[in-house]
């Protein structure tokens, strides 16, 4: 089902503050930025080797990262998983029991279908499953 590791999402509460550590710092490459709007969020992507760091800061009071922030402060806010077929993922995850925020893929950044598993279905940790080139 999972076929690797597509990101680790951390939350910040400015990119452009952030940005410096991660690119210029740890000398990551940076692949671009873009505002998710369904999810009320900015984030930019860095890439080392095949591994990505997906940086998410809100835009809005109301966003889920905004959210986090609050009761967390910055630091990693998730897991995300590649999947070939991200419906098919969420039926097994379903039928093994898993709860699910979204039963229903949706629109996530760079292109991709993401849904998200509970994190009381994932040992507290926030999982995602992403499918590339949707």
């Amino acid at each position: 089902m999972l076929t690797k590791i597509n990101h680790i999402g951390v939350a910040v509460k400015s990119i452009d503050e952030a940005l410096p550590f991660y690119r210029d710092q740890l000398g990551m490459a940076f692949k671009g930025s873009e505002e998710v709007l369904e999810q009320k969020v900015k984030v930019a992507m860095l890439q080392v080797g095949e591994s990505k760091i997906e940086l998410l800061e809100p835009t809005s009071p109301e966003s889920p990262v905004a959210k986090f922030l609050e009761k967390n402060g910055p630091g990693i806010h998730h897991l995300a998983y590649e999947v070939a077929d991200i419906v098919a993922a969420i039926a097994h995850l379903k039928k093994e029991g898993a709860r699910m925020i979204d039963e229903t893929p949706r629109n996530g950044a760079h292109g991709t279908l993401i849904a998200f598993v509970h994190p009381k279905s994932s040992n507290g940790v926030l999982t995602e499953l992403c499918q590339a080139g949707h």
